[in-house]
């Protein structure tokens, strides 16, 4: 049974409307680089806010100084782990529970990716984790991806490489894993089975088109999944506060992709 802390989190992540989430996810530079989206950080948030999103997820010293202004009007999700260019098959932590607490957060998050030479390690580390998130009242995320080096290239998007990495998430007491889309909403359907209720999609690479992000989008909920998590499909987007809504308008309304297009060209 969740704890009462745990609860009132959730709730507020969760829109209360339609019982779905969505994420933009902010923490790229550590892992990739920067991005132009992502240099003005307060320009950035402030457009993000402006289209209504659940929560947002960034590192604690971008929380700490410019999430502030946004308190209340969108949920906060520190993430505590961080993979780079350096060291791509392996999540460092970085930030700890009694820190989100500090900032305010209502949840904080982890990286782990499995299939390699160091999941053990990771796995350590998630279950120290959710003790933590546990007993200071935090939801907890984790980003689960089947990308280490001893899963062959053609796998990593297989539904047995994609359910054995949510179901992981799911033993270790995760509430809401980030994995991957296969690319069809029959076969995202079997991963959300092994862990009901708590499973978003990641965004990935930046999509051709903004039909074929809200086309994504659309079969991912109709997986039956609880949401989605975005980063540069959002901020890299010329209107970002638009595309936001447009996606609102497929994940908590449950329209489909003609009537989201429309509020994307006004």
């Amino acid at each position: 049974m969740l704890s009462l802390g745990k609860k009132i989190r959730l709730k507020r992540i969760i829109n209360s409307r339609s019982g779905k989430l969505f994420i933009v996810t902010v923490d790229h530079p550590i892992t990739r680089g920067m991005f132009p989206g992502l240099i003005n950080m307060e320009d950035t948030l402030e457009k993000l806010v402006q289209g209504g999103p659940d929560a947002l997820l960034m590192h604690k010293g971008i929380a700490e100084r410019f999430f502030y202004p946004y308190a209340g009007e969108v949920s906060l999700i520190l993430k505590t782990s961080s993979f780079s260019p350096f060291h791509p098959t392996y999540d460092t932590w970085v930030a700890q529970a009694d820190e989100a607490v500090r900032l305010g957060a209502d949840a904080i998050s982890m990286g782990v990716i499995l299939g390699g030479n160091r999941q053990d390690e990771m796995l350590r580390n998630l279950g120290a984790l959710s003790r933590d998130a546990a007993l200071s009242g935090l939801v907890l995320m984790a980003h689960m991806y089947p990308k280490g080096e001893l899963i062959k290239d053609e796998e990593r998007y297989s539904v047995q490489s994609l359910t054995y990495c949510v179901r992981a998430g799911e033993e270790l007491g995760v509430d809401v894993i980030k994995t991957w889309y296969p690319g069809d909403t029959e076969s995202f359907r079997k991963v959300v089975e092994v862990a009901p209720g708590k499973v978003v999609a990641a965004g990935g690479p930046k999509t051709e088109t903004d039909e074929r992000l809200l086309q994504m989008t659309r079969a991912v909920m109709d997986s039956g999944a609880l949401g989605v998590a975005y980063g540069r499909n959002i901020w890299d987007h010329q209107d970002p506060p638009r595309i936001i809504k447009a996606l609102k308008v497929i994940i908590h309304e449950n329209k489909g992709v003609k009537e989201a297009l429309e509020v994307l060209r006004g």
